[in-house]
């Protein structure tokens, strides 16, 4: 599957009032980094700042009438509050949502330039065509990649009318956000990222995903999963589906598109779990395709450690004092390195599992996370540990399986 332009083009930006809230999940944990917020900051004047530009025509958005007008969408908590990220809990209809926006404030982001003449009459005249290579230029910088033509046509909202200019900005506001672009360009492709459900302004909306914690036993809540399972064989069964998820995650990442994607900051907390155990990356502000992954390594180094970017490593060239731009570690050997090591590689966890597989999972996760195994390697290497690890947890779940009978 390649991100072409037939599949990319379903991705929407949600100028339409059509949406409707999809079945409700479950709740991230709260941030301290909420603090300047608790400490007396007014949460709220962000939403009632964005309703009065609203109703001023300055930036719109699908779910504006909901937050702004029949307050159907109404603010709840704060759960992260740092320069680049903004995150807050509302409930939309009854039902949990989570809003997101790099900056605070609307006008925070760089405005859409205009020639004069169009910006006179609000850009209605203002040909299609440009707007449109505009638009592309924008994503194009923000994900590395150029999209096939006709791919952003649908993305488009076509209506023009007195909103017209409030659409542009929103939409110009919307594409500075690598990773709202990311999840709307995602949208459909990938049950591993979570649907945009709509926008108002600079603000987007996402499922409301439990998120990981190492303060978790099992590194992610699962008193909201399906069953619940309780003691030792419901816990290992959870943790094994997980560990497949995470799996299944890294191969559709890997292979699924015309670019690996890559994540360079894989902890517990950029993910969550759906009611099934799906794993889903619900912060991907550090995930990039291949073409911008090697823009980002590709810098000035004096060893290896200066070609390190978060959880993505190249290598240094120290006779041109240049680093490589193709990453030398994988998602699956972080992955292996901050999550599995956690379930697999400490003493006998459980009673549920034999003690020879779980032996079998500890050296098996050993050898994947262990980065020493593919130093100057492609991304890609490795293949037999993957598959290794696979048929491991698949044992795992018969044996539970058997367990129960």
């Amino acid at each position: 599957m390649a991100l072409d332009e037939g599949r990319a083009g379903r991705a929407r930006w949600h100028f339409s009032k059509e949406s409707s809230p999809p079945s409700p999940s479950f709740a991230f944990f709260e941030s301290d980094c909420c603090a300047p917020l608790r400490r007396g900051f007014p949460a709220h004047l962000i939403i009632k700042t964005s309703c009065q530009e609203y109703r001023g025509g300055v930036l719109v958005g699908d779910l504006c009438e909901d937050l702004c007008v029949a307050g159907t969408l109404s603010y709840q908590r704060c759960l992260y509050y740092e320069r680049g990220k903004k995150v807050l809990q509302a409930d939309w209809r009854g039902r949990p949502v989570v809003l997101k926006s790099k900056e605070e404030a609307f006008s925070s982001f760089q405005p859409l330039s205009l020639p004069d003449d169009a910006a006179e009459d609000g850009g209605q005249d203002f040909p299609e065509a440009e707007l449109l290579l505009v638009v592309a230029g924008e994503v194009r910088n923000a994900l590395g990649l150029e999209l096939p033509n006709g791919s952003l046509g649908p993305l488009w909202p076509r209506r023009r009318g007195r909103r017209w200019l409030g659409q542009l900005a929103t939409l110009w506001s919307l594409v500075q956000q690598e990773e709202f672009v990311l999840f709307s360009l995602l949208q459909d492709l990938s049950r591993h990222a979570p649907p945009v459900l709509g926008s108002c302004g600079h603000f987007y909306a996402v499922e409301y995903l439990a998120a990981g914690s190492p303060r978790h036993r099992a590194l992610f809540p699962l008193d909201g999963a399906a069953g619940a399972p309780r003691g030792g064989r419901g816990q290992a069964k959870a943790i094994s589906d997980m560990a497949l998820s995470f799996l299944d995650m890294v191969s559709h990442f890997d292979d699924d598109f015309s670019h690996r994607l890559h994540l360079c900051d894989i902890k517990p907390e950029n993910f969550a779990i759906r009611s099934d155990f799906t794993v889903v990356a619900i912060d991907v502000d550090m995930a990039f395709f291949e073409p911008k992954m090697r823009e980002i390594l590709e810098q000035n180094c004096t060893g290896d450690e200066d070609c390190n970017f978060f959880d993505c490593f190249s290598k240094c060239d120290l006779r041109a004092h240049k680093c490589g731009a193709e990453r030398v570690n994988s998602n699956l050997q972080v992955v292996c390195d901050k999550i599995f090591r956690h379930w697999f590689s400490s003493s006998l966890r459980t009673s549920a599992v034999s003690v020879p597989l779980q032996l079998q999972l500890r050296d098996a996760v050993q050898e994947c996370a262990d980065p020493r195994g593919t130093s100057g390697s492609a991304p890609g290497a490795a293949p037999d540990v993957f598959w290794k690890l696979q048929r491991l947890l698949q044992a795992t779940q018969r044996e539970l399986q058997e367990a129960e009978k």
